[in-house]
């Protein structure tokens, strides 16, 4: 990889690739806590823990879930869904001590209430389903309107070590629960996105295709919203419930919705296919996954449609994901990151184009 391209704001740059066995296959989510990193490798259907931050470009993991073995990868380990299997693993979120993992293509989130330790450990707790033998979408099947319990697709999880957020992305809405939930198939206290919990509807003040979702210290909420190719802001997260989001970054307005808003290349205000963003210090980073980059906004924004700060992954504002530069390949820069953690100044970007992760230091 050429480093040059991830720009003058970040240093100490490497890739790492997993498991020299059978290194990842389009990693999806990543996550950092405590300097131990946890991976789903999606394209593989597992999920990975390394108990330290590895500094090589190769490195075995400490515990293997979804699979039983390295060498291991199939949908549901190769057999009927249950409480070790995955199927398309996607967000994740850690305390160290808790584990949860949005297990996408088998319509549940799992938790486990100590973090694993042996491979293909079983999870305690599962949401959206009624056990772990089923995984049909909203619990009866696609055709199937939605209730406070089902699940459909959903992407991203995230917690507060208290509070719990279900980004369930094919119902197009947000769950919210008021406790991580110690028993299965809980109903979910809030949803975000639609007036009530079996609607499926949607109008463009609402999240479309909510793919992640992350909440500050001063319960600010922020969300991925890919389809209509922007992120949605609300100032407090404890009133998202009742109102649309206070602040769209990537468009002018709710209506608005197009891709690098409907310009032939990307700009420092437009976003293409948006999976992640997260906060950081007094700011946002936001992976634009479409564009191939990460956008620095270095304050939170106060008004719709501001231009970022700086950009990582790319020279300037205006290169796309296609360019002069990857006509013979993608390697020497990051191509399609859907998902970025962050710890202290580490930054961990899925760089899931490429089938590898970049670790690097921010210098913001």
């Amino acid at each position: 990889m050429n480093f040059e391209t991830l720009g003058d704001h970040v240093e100490n740059s490497y890739i790492f690739k997993g498991s020299l066995k059978k290194p990842f296959l389009a990693p999806r989510g990543v996550y950092i806590v405590n300097n131990t990193l946890l991976v789903s490798d999606t394209g593989q259907n597992r999920v990975f823990i390394w108990n330290s931050l590895p500094k090589t470009e190769y490195a075995e993991p400490d515990v293997i879930l979804g699979q039983s073995g390295i060498e291991d990868s199939g949908r549901n380990a190769g057999s009927e869904v249950d409480s070790s299997s995955l199927h398309y693993p996607s967000g994740i979120w850690s305390d160290g001590k808790k584990l949860i993992v949005a297990d996408a293509w088998n319509h549940r989130v799992l938790i486990w209430h100590s973090m694993p330790i042996h491979n293909a450990q079983p999870a305690d707790t599962v949401i959206g389903q009624p056990d772990f033998k089923s995984n049909l979408p909203n619990v009866k099947g696609i055709g199937n309107n939605p209730s406070s319990q089902t699940l459909n697709w959903p992407y991203g999880v995230f917690s507060d070590g208290q509070r719990l957020w279900i980004a369930d992305t094919g119902n197009r809405r947000i769950l919210s629960y008021k406790s991580i939930p110690e028993e299965n198939f809980v109903k979910a206290e809030s949803v975000i996105g639609k007036t009530d919990f079996t609607s499926r509807d949607y109008t463009a003040n609402q999240p479309i295709w909510p793919y992640s979702v992350k909440v500050n210290q001063n319960d600010g909420m922020i969300v991925a919203d890919t389809q209509f190719f922007r992120v949605l802001l609300w100032n407090n997260g404890n009133k998202e419930f009742s109102k649309p989001a206070d602040v769209i970054i990537g468009q002018e307005d709710f209506n608005a919705c197009g891709q690098n808003q409907f310009g032939l290349f990307p700009s420092g205000q437009s976003l293409n296919w948006t999976y992640d963003a997260c906060f950081y210090k007094n700011g946002i980073l936001v992976a634009d996954t479409g564009n191939s980059r990460i956008l620095w906004f270095d304050e939170i924004p106060k008004f719709n449609n501001v231009s970022a700060k700086a950009v990582l992954g790319k020279l300037d504002f205006v290169t796309g994901s296609e360019n002069k530069d990857t006509i013979m390949g993608t390697e020497n820069s990051i191509y399609w990151p859907f998902s970025i953690g962050i710890e202290n100044n580490t930054l961990v970007i899925a760089d899931t184009g490429n089938h590898r992760l970049v670790i690097t230091c921010l210098k913001f």
